[in-house]
C-alpha cells in the first residue's frame, strides 16, 4: 500500500496530511477523508482505517488538526474556535485536489464534519458520523450520569479535584481513566496508538474547546444543532459502541433526525469501535461507501 505524506498550507501555517493508496481512487472507488477527535488529539489513534487502502482499494486521507500531532502548533486562544476547524476541512480538499470524496469524522471530529456539511460543500458523496454529539448539554448530562456510577471513591476524587483546580494531581488522572476505560475504549491494554494519541493531546487546544466530558467548560458548552440536522440531505451512516460514552441518549436525535440516516451499534466497543473492532467497523463503513457509490452510479447511468 503506497503512503504519501505532506503539508497543505492553511491560514499561515502547514497541516499535515497522509495519503494511504492512490489517489484518484481505483475502480472510480472515492478517497475517504478522515476528520479526527479530540479536540487537540492527533489522528494516530483512527490508524486502523487505512487497512481500508490496502490491496488497492480505497485511498485513506489523514491529517492533523492545526494545534496537534505533526501540523503545525501554534499558541494564541483566538484560533481555537469550531470555523477554524471546519474551514480546515477546505484546506485539506484544496491542497490535495479532493473534488469528491466521503466524509468520516468521530466525535470532536464528528462535530466539525456535521458542522461542515451544514456549509453545504459541493463533492460530498457520504458522511460517516462516528461518535457523534450534535448536542453538548445533552452530552454533559450523560457522562455525569456514567461518571457518578462510578466507585464513590474515584467519584469523590474526580468531584474534589475538580473543585480545587488540581486536575493535573495524579489521584486525578487515576480516577478519570477509570471512566475513559469503562466508556472510551475497552481493550487492555489501550493499543499503542490510541495511547501514542492521548499522550501528545494539545491541553489548551481542548481546554478551549471542551474539556472534562461531563463538566464541559469550554466555547462549546452550549453547542447543538439537533434543529439543523433536517439540512443534511446526503446518505449518512451513524456509528457508535454498545458501551460508549456518547450514549445511546446522545446518537438517537442524530440517527433520527438526519433523514435516511443509518445507525450501526458495535456491540463489544466503546468509544472506539475502529480499534476495539477493526474488521468489522472497516467492513461496515466499506459496504456503507460501496452502496453509496452504487447508488449514484444507477442514478446517472454510470
Amino acid at each position: 500500500m503506497a503512503v504519501t505524506e505532506g503539508t497543505v498550507p492553511f491560514r499561515g501555517f502547514h497541516t499535515w496530511y497522509q495519503v494511504c493508496g492512490r489517489l484518484p481512487g481505483p475502480d472510480g472507488k472515492l478517497p475517504l477523508l478522515v476528520v479526527h477527535g479530540g479536540p487537540g488529539l492527533p489522528h494516530d489513534y483512527l490508524e486502523d482505517l487505512a487497512a481500508l487502502a490496502a490491496d488497492d482499494g480505497r485511498a485513506v486521507v489523514f491529517y492533523d488538526q492545526l494545534g496537534c500531532g505533526k501540523s503545525d502548533q501554534p499558541e494564541g486562544p483566538a484560533l481555537w474556535t469550531l470555523e477554524t476547524f471546519v474551514a480546515e476541512i477546505d484546506a485539506v480538499r484544496q491542497g490535495l485536489g479532493l473534488d469528491r470524496l466521503h466524509l468520516l469524522g468521530h466525535s470532536w471530529g464528528a462535530q466539525v464534519a456535521l458542522a461542515y456539511m451544514l456549509g453545504r460543500p459541493s463533492g460530498v458523496a457520504g458522511l460517516v458520523l462516528a461518535g457523534i454529539i450534535a448536542d453538548a448539554p445533552s452530552y454533559a448530562a450523560e457522562t455525569r450520569r456514567l461518571k457518578d456510577s462510578l466507585p464513590a471513591a474515584e467519584r469523590e476524587v474526580i468531584d474534589r479535584c475538580e473543585a480545587e483546580g488540581t486536575t493535573d494531581d495524579d489521584a486525578y488522572l487515576g480516577a478519570t481513566m477509570s471512566f475513559y476505560q469503562r466508556w472510551l475504549c475497552r481493550l487492555d491494554p489501550w493499543p499503542e496508538h490510541l495511547v501514542r494519541s492521548v499522550l501528545t493531546m494539545r491541553e489548551d487546544v481542548n481546554a478551549a474547546l471542551w474539556g472534562p466530558e461531563w463538566n464541559i467548560t469550554g466555547s462549546l458548552k452550549d453547542w447543538s444543532v439537533l434543529d439543523r440536522l433536517g439540512e443534511i440531505d446526503l446518505p449518512v451512516l451513524v456509528t457508535s459502541g454498545r458501551y460508549d460514552m456518547v450514549t445511546p441518549d446522545v446518537i438517537r436525535p442524530v440517527a433520527e433526525g438526519i433523514e435516511g440516516a443509518e445507525w450501526a451499534l458495535f456491540e463489544k466497543s466503546a468509544h472506539m469501535p475502529s480499534a476495539e473492532e477493526p474488521d468489522l467497523y472497516r467492513q461496515v463503513v466499506e459496504d456503507f461507501l460501496s452502496r453509496v457509490e452504487g447508488r449514484r452510479a444507477e442514478a446517472t447511468g454510470g
